[in-house]
């Protein structure tokens, strides 16, 4: 009975570690991803949604686009949505890496810990 409660609470605090070292390397890779949208991703993400936004205005106010209110309202927004797109895949891209990574080493700790207990029995 004592060794059914002693392996639970083993399996309990593994399965806690488990959980930090993944949440700390998915964090780490978050992390990692704001860093490299603000240098790499905020200034292409922008340039690229004003392309689309010059375009999208150009095919509902004309080609030579008007200085207007509302077409500057349309390249303003379409720049926003350029930043938040290129955030999006910086900062899940490099979770994930962060996450797989994590998980990773845990599955070798477990082997580790796997082959150390049967070697002790």
């Amino acid at each position: 009975m004592l060794s059914a409660l002693s392996r639970a609470r083993t399996q309990k605090e593994e399965r806690k570690m488990k959980e930090t070292v993944t949440q700390k390397t998915t964090y780490l890779g978050v992390g990692v991803g704001l860093v490299l949208f603000a240098i790499y991703g905020l200034l292409p993400g922008s340039f690229l949604g004003g392309v689309a936004g010059l375009s999208i205005a150009g095919m509902l106010f004309g080609t030579p686009v008007d200085p207007g209110i509302v077409s500057r309202m349309v390249i303003a927004i379409s720049m926003l949505l350029g930043i938040m797109v290129s955030g999006l895949i910086f900062i899940t891209a490099s979770s994930t890496i962060g996450w797989l990574i994590g998980t990773a080493i845990d599955t070798l700790r477990g082997i580790k810990k796997t082959a150390v207990t049967a070697e002790s029995h």
